[in-house]
């Protein structure tokens, strides 16, 4: 009684009351949510990212539509590498896709249209083409400033990583070619290995309804080739921000309590295991453009960092190298060459920008261009247009 008396007491002072020595944690809402409401939110969730999911193969449906035989010429049309890089950045952003890109230069080397030094600057330049789609994603939350900063910043990682590996391994390619021939002597111990295909989950479940779309505007309602791949492009993005808009609230509100702690914990996972899984999950998928588009709402919404996000990002890069691995394994020894240039030219990449803290650049440029974009939200659309079509198409035109 003594004690309560004592805890009780007023304090002649400051007028008021000891703290207690049992300290209570503060109540959390999410605990009290009824399973329901947590189910709800879970399908929700679900559904959105099968939406934001659809939005992205309307994309690159339409693009591809568009963009592949063009793409097809392009690649062909050169043999100077100074344009097969920006060749490469060219319509791997009108492809929407570096799988593709990089599966049409197999196929040529394979058949003797393109030598294989001819065709590394395609491949490097089909790396920093790939982080268009990522980027589209990011401009969803453009309207939210710090929500923006956060995605724009995820997103942006990828492209200066792109950029850096290329600035840097482009001209010690050209003059030593150590990429090319360390690809050469990795082929030469994979001969004979049998090619074999991989069908993509996730593009199972997209493919029917996007070509079933893209039947429904060319042949049943007749629309040309023009307005058929504007209504897709422009549904794609239509969709892709308005499910960005709400998978960030949604992510927030599902993450809250508990949730968001176990997120937290699998996001502080070694660098290099989240390198590995980056990969894999990629592989899965086989599309860098769906993976690394998948981390940026989820970095917008504060549920990743941009450090824990960036060897994610990374292990995309190399998980979307398989796809023209495999094709390789059926053709000549030198499509399996250009094939793992692909793979050497991103672990050459990893190996210089990833393992000592002072070497990640590009994290620090990230975060400052998104700082600068927030503050002029109008040329974040600018750097898309001119960094992966604008600036690539007037390069290739003055070059040649």
């Amino acid at each position: 009684m003594s004690e309560l008396a004592t805890s009780d007491r007023v304090d002649p002072v400051t007028r008021t009351r000891p703290p207690s020595d049992v300290s209570r944690p503060p109540s959390d809402d999410s605990d009290r949510r009824p399973r329901w409401f947590v189910l709800a939110r879970t399908l929700m969730v679900l559904a959105l990212l099968y939406i934001f999911l659809l939005s992205i193969g309307f994309i690159e449906t339409g693009f591809k539509t568009a963009g592949k035989p063009l793409a097809e010429a392009l690649i062909s049309s050169t043999t100077n590498p100074f344009i097969g890089l920006f060749i490469g950045i060219l319509a791997t952003s009108l492809i929407q896709s570096s799988s593709t890109t990089t599966s049409l230069v197999v196929g040529l080397v394979a058949a003797d249209a393109l030598t294989l030094r001819n065709a590394v600057p395609f491949i490097m330049g089909a790396n920093i083409g790939t982080s268009v789609t990522n980027t589209l994603a990011a401009l969803g939350s453009v309207t939210r400033k710090e929500e923006f900063k956060r995605a724009f910043a995820a997103a942006t990682v990828h492209d200066f990583f792109n950029f850096m590996t290329v600035v840097v391994l482009f001209p010690l390619e050209m003059k030593f070619h150590f990429l090319e021939q360390s690809a050469v002597w990795i082929a030469a111990h994979l001969l004979g290995v049998e090619g074999t295909t991989f069908t993509s989950p996730v593009k199972a479940i997209l493919k029917p309804v996007t070509g079933a779309y893209k039947h429904l505007l060319m042949d049943t309602w007749g629309l040309g080739k023009v307005p058929a791949v504007s209504t897709m492009i422009t549904t794609g993005l239509v969709g892709l921000f308005v499910s960005l808009v709400f998978l960030s609230r949604t992510l927030r509100s599902v993450m809250a309590g508990a949730s968001e702690t176990a997120v937290r914990k699998v996001a502080g996972i070694n660098m290099y295991v989240a390198l590995l899984i980056g990969a894999l999950l990629t592989v899965s998928v086989q599309s860098s453009s769906i993976t690394t588009s998948l981390f940026v709402p989820l970095v917008g919404a504060g549920l990743l960092t941009l450090e824990r996000v960036y060897p994610l990002m990374l292990g995309a890069n190399v998980g979307t190298t398989v796809t023209a691995l495999l094709a390789a394994m059926v053709g000549n020894a030198a499509a399996v060459a250009i094939a793992l240039t692909h793979l050497c030219f991103n672990v050459a990449g990893i190996l210089l920008f990833l393992p000592l803290p002072f070497m990640r650049w590009p994290i620090v440029f990230a975060r400052r261009f998104a700082g600068w974009a927030t503050e002029r939200r109008a040329m974040a659309i600018v750097y898309v247009l001119f960094a992966f079509f604008g600036v690539p198409s007037l390069l290739i035109w003055l070059t040649r």
